[in-house]
């Protein structure tokens, strides 16, 4: 007995042996991930056992990689496995919901013996149904549930007064005890295991790495601007330790740039729906008929699918991923200016290139305790710098202290923010972007007090550049020049330089200033200013834009205004004019077709007026003279209604002919 236990207890033990792989190297990027890589000697036969965050997983199935430099095999990779947690309650014969009664629950169970304790004594049956009873009659809420006792008789029972309850089937007692556990794991934050396994029969070294996400690497600089010599610029990096182990003496790199991540679900087990397909045997047969055959051309023959072989490829030691990009440009030491003095603390980084990134890889051994953050230098070195001012918002009228940064550092400074120190005191602080080697960043830190600036604005009558013509459109293009005049004044007994930012507008292009340097949003001018001095910056700008007009829609005026631009050319100015001289002659003719309208009119008038005077004189006696000299007043507006009606038609004729002339003038219209 006691050497079976013992073997028992010696496998066991064997089972839950696993090698310790500690953390050796660690490569935190600015997008959240973290390279980890561990590595550790494994007895004969031993195994090793990683743990990971249950939400890790994903990352960790995606990207981990094993190594054996010594040549050790592998022989299989296990890990702690996850099924959903509604595909895995599913196979149960109930379920249980939130705030279910428990009639609801025991509803599900009909069929299954129940036992309930009601009191001091116990009753025992076969589940018939569940049931909730709505509040009614002055009656509250019930649940109640009906069984089927063992002489066949239904019983209802009212579980409101029922003090336990026991299910007799030790099946289904085993069923809840699973269920309930399944959604305390569920739950749960446990963490998740992966094995790896090893039969080699001698010592070997193992090498595991991955990628798991991580908090982001921070950055923050130093900028130390002294009365002389070169300024110094100091590199920090923050680093949280948020792994849930120790990193003692590990390599640990920090890289600059935004790699695309992604997460894929591959830990939890898919499921994919399947369609339901039955035979038609449902229904009595019947019988077939079967057409005719035919001979058919036999198929033409497929091609076999090409076997698929599966080899795992050995790796090679994986160090670090800094070694995998050459060589490396490490820090040089260098006098520092005066002033506030640059840390002492000694920034012992090497950095270099890493593809499209950029790597500071700590040259000494690291250590943080789990639940701890880290200060590290990473850069200490001269920076080309010059101090300046620069004005770039319009709201305000003073600019800003800034300082125009080359990165000489030939290393990839990753953005952050900023603190300047000038003169031995604190200055101000500042944002900065991510600066590559040998570009160049303007950077500001403060208000400068001692130069004002004001704007004026003025600008030019639009003035006609060029005019086009085709088929009675005309298009002028017109050139606007609008000036922004800066006014900068420096009180202070010192000279300064001064960038002034003038936004670019579109469609606005400069005459004849030349920018120092242009932005994406805008112009930047530099100027020097002389201590106790004023200067102006004149900015002129010009807006060119079309016009369209229907030529018919214009005057005759409007048409010659434009046929004396001097841009035009003899044949379009003659066309213009003639264009011009038709509009006035259809005026002209307008003008008489309502005069003879306006004359017809009154004549007609006149007319009824005389027509109703010999109609009253008709029926007075001894008026007939007045009736005649009436009616020969008719007679002559008569002769003068014909003769206007005929010059009214002739006008008429005259419109339609001229309008049809000054439509093919306008179809022939080209310039």
């Amino acid at each position: 007995m006691k050497r079976i236990i013992g073997l028992l207890l010696a496998s066991a033990a064997a089972c839950f042996a696993a090698a310790d792989l500690p953390v050796t190297q660690v490569v935190l990027y600015k997008h959240g991930i973290g390279f980890f890589e561990r590595s550790g000697k494994l007895a004969p036969g031993e195994s090793v056992r990683l743990e990971f965050n249950a939400s890790d997983m994903n990352d960790v199935l995606k990207s981990l990689t094993l190594a054996e430099p010594g040549g050790g095999k592998i022989t299989g990779l296990r890990y702690d496995s996850m099924d959903p947690l509604s595909h895995a309650l599913s196979g149960f014969p109930f379920q249980i919901a939130n705030s279910q009664p428990i009639s609801g629950l025991l509803d599900q169970l009909k069929g299954a013996r129940v036992a309930l304790q009601l009191g001091d004594r116990t009753v025992s049956g076969v589940i018939v149904n569940g049931r909730l009873l709505s509040a009614a009659n002055n009656q509250p809420e019930r649940e109640q549930l009906i069984l089927l006792m063992d002489d066949g008789e239904l019983h209802t029972v009212d579980l409101g007064a029922v003090n336990g309850i026991r299910f007799t089937d030790a099946h289904l007692q085993q069923q809840f005890k699973d269920y309930l556990s399944m959604v305390a794991t569920a739950r749960s934050q446990d963490k998740r295991a992966v094995y790896i396994d090893s039969t080699d029969t001698h010592e070997h070294q193992l090498i595991a790495s991955y990628t798991v996400p991580q908090p982001v690497w921070k950055s923050s600089y130093r900028l130390i601007l002294g009365a002389t010599g070169q300024p110094t610029l100091e590199g920090w990096a923050m680093v949280d330790n948020t792994s849930g182990e120790d990193w003692t003496n590990i390599a640990l790199s920090l890289v600059s740039g935004r790699p695309i991540s992604f997460v894929s679900q591959l830990y939890a087990p898919k499921y994919v729906a399947r369609p339901t397909a039955d035979l038609p045997d449902d229904a009595a047969a019947r019988p077939v008929i079967h057409a005719s055959g035919y001979p058919a051309a036999p198929p033409a023959p497929t091609a076999a699918p090409p076997m698929q072989g599966r080899a795992l490829a050995r790796q090679q030691t994986l160090t670090t991923l800094a070694s995998e990009t050459g060589g490396k440009a490490f820090l040089d030491s260098s006098d520092l200016v005066t002033g506030v003095a640059p840390s002492s603390i000694v920034a012992d980084a090497a950095a270099g290139e890493l593809g499209e990134l950029f790597e500071y890889r700590i040259s000494q051994p690291v250590t943080i305790r789990k639940n701890e953050s880290a200060l590290l230098p990473f850069l200490q070195q001269p920076i080309d710098s010059r101090k300046l001012l620069i004005y770039s918002d319009s709201s305000s009228e003073h600019p800003t202290n800034a300082a125009e940064l080359t990165n000489s550092t030939g290393k990839t400074l990753d953005g952050g923010p900023i603190t300047v120190y000038d003169g031995g005191a604190y200055a101000g602080e500042a944002l900065m972007e991510t600066l590559k080697s040998g570009d160049k960043r303007l950077i500001s830190y403060a208000v400068d007090l001692g130069t004002r600036i004001t704007q004026a604005f003025g600008g030019k009558t639009a003035v006609i550049r060029e005019i086009h013509a085709s088929r009675g459109v005309l298009t002028t293009k017109l050139a606007a020049e609008e000036t922004r005049t800066y006014t900068v004044r420096n009180v202070d007994a010192k000279p300064k330089t001064l960038i002034i930012e003038h936004p670019i507008r579109p469609m606005y292009t400069l005459l004849t200033q030349k920018p120092a340097e242009k932005t994406s949003t805008a112009y930047r001018f530099e100027i020097s200013l002389a201590p106790n001095s004023t200067r102006e910056l004149v900015v002129s700008e010009e807006r060119v834009y079309d016009q369209t007009y229907q030529v018919t829609n214009l005057t005759p005026d409007s048409i010659v205004e434009y046929a004396r631009n001097r841009d035009l050319t003899d044949a379009a100015r003659r066309q213009l004019q003639a264009i011009a001289d038709q509009k006035r002659q259809i005026a002209d003719n307008a003008a008489a077709l309502a005069d003879t309208a306006s004359q017809i009119t009154a004549l007609t008038n006149d007319e009824t007026r005389i027509r109703q005077n010999i109609s009253s004189l008709n029926n007075v006696s001894g008026q007939q003279q007045q009736v005649q000299n009436y009616a020969r007043q008719l007679d002559a507006h008569e002769q003068q209604l014909a003769a206007l009606r005929d010059q009214q038609s002739d006008l008429q004729k005259k419109k339609t002919a001229l309008e049809s002339a000054l439509a093919r003038q306008l179809d022939a219209l080209t310039f």
